[in-house]
């Protein structure tokens, strides 16, 4: 049983890796599945728990820019036995506004979201509790290249 959490700007893939990644085998927790919720945090607790509880893998995707962001989460899934993954998704921040200019509806995000959390964000690192950790990269197709984790990897993105 997972717990993996996507961390990285929005508009840097992480949605769409999911689909092609995890889609037949994990659940999805999201906040923006809940788009007019209050207490966005306290429901998404809640189906993580619920769904590890049932013994079903999870992914959480949000952009988790922070190492308190990231702890409730990481706690939660080692308290229910799951073993807890990261995936940091390595963009820059024009090319994730590039991307985000492109969506439509309520799949666009406000660019000041991407400047506030490009200004909070922090690679994670091991020490954090993470069981495995990986880089993930946009290629040249629209592939995505999954790296193993270089815990002082800096590659001038955030």
């Amino acid at each position: 049983m997972e717990l993996i959490l996507f961390i990285g700007l929005q508009a840097s893939g992480k949605s769409s890796f999911f689909q092609r990644r995890f889609a037949p085998t994990h659940v999805l927790v999201s906040k923006d599945l809940w788009p007019n919720a209050r207490r966005k945090e306290a429901r998404q607790q809640r189906c993580v728990a619920e769904a590890l509880a049932e013994g079903k893998s999870v992914v959480v995707d949000n952009t988790h820019p922070t190492r308190e962001q990231r702890a409730p989460l990481i706690a939660l899934g080692h308290a229910q036995g799951a073993s807890v993954i990261g995936f940091y998704f390595s963009s820059k921040l024009s090319d994730c506004l590039t991307r985000n200019a492109k969506r439509q509806g309520r799949a666009r995000v406000p660019e000041v979201a991407l400047f506030a959390t490009a200004k909070l964000l922090r690679r994670p690192c091991r020490e954090e509790g993470f069981d495995s950790l990986y880089r993930v990269t946009l290629g040249g197709e629209g592939d995505f290249v999954v790296e193993d984790w270089k815990e002082q990897e800096d590659d001038g993105r955030r």
